[in-house]
């Protein structure tokens, strides 16, 4: 019997199976990201994410319109994680938005479609359109 010591293996020996397929996904990940255009997307919504008053702005001139109330009734405001949901494209140096989000009122669903520029500081709406999923019938 040897009295050796056993030295342990150290720590790239032991973990090198696992760390270079994970580190070769995430760089494979990372490449695709990039090459993809999904960065200019995550740009568009990260920047909606911060501009709610783009959102409320547009919420309040639709509940302004009496036929929609009268179709959807009170409309409520939107959370941040449903603008997420939505579709979101800035253009013109982010002064130009186009954008879709749904949109909850007291008596129904719909979609929203944003379409404004930023002048001075404030969005100017081109088009604001409510499409309704399932109308009420009519009696």
């Amino acid at each position: 019997m040897s009295n050796e010591l056993i030295k342990p293996k150290n720590w790239w020996s032991r973990n090198w199976k696992w760390l270079v397929p994970i580190c070769g996904l995430m760089l494979i990940s990372i490449l695709i990201f990039f090459t993809t255009g999904m960065n200019g997307i995550a740009t568009d919504f990260a920047q909606a994410y911060s501009e709610t008053e783009l959102y409320e702005d547009a919420i309040e001139k639709v509940n302004s319109e009496p036929k929609i109330n009268e179709i959807l009734g009170e409309i409520k405001p939107i959370d941040k994680l449903t603008i997420l949901e939505g579709e979101v494209r800035y253009s013109n140096a982010n002064n130009t938005v186009n954008s879709t989000v749904k949109i909850n009122g007291s008596k129904g669903k719909a979609n929203m479609d944003i379409s404004a520029d930023k002048i001075d500081g404030k969005w100017n709406y081109t088009k604001i359109n409510v499409r309704i999923k399932k109308p009420a019938k009519r009696v």
